[in-house]
């Protein structure tokens, strides 16, 4: 995405979404339409923006991808820090057969 934002934006600017007066959407603003999505749907969890990355960890890895994989992808420098995110689930452990 990085690399069609550089290519089609001329002005140096690296926004994906503007807001409606052409500049950058605010945290506040994205957090209040992430908010109104959540209560349009019925959705009844407390979530966050921030959710929305956990929980694309947490499905990459409960589906077998290789954590060094989802680094990368989340921009962790530390896989430490990826780590994280395998304390959410075992649903994978569970699912392990003994190999004795």
């Amino acid at each position: 995405m990085a690399d069609v934002l550089k290519k089609y934006n001329k002005d140096g600017w690296m926004l994906v979404f503007e807001s409606d007066y052409g500049g950058c959407l605010t945290t506040r603003t994205v957090q209040g339409i992430f908010h109104d999505a959540l209560r349009k749907t019925g959705i009844k969890k407390e979530a966050t923006c921030h959710s929305l990355r956990h929980s694309f960890a947490t499905h990459l890895l409960e589906s077998g991808t290789d954590i060094c994989y989802i680094q990368e992808l989340l921009g962790h420098n530390n896989v430490a820090t990826t780590q994280i995110y395998t304390k959410v689930t075992n649903y994978g452990l569970k699912n392990i057969k003994s190999p004795l």
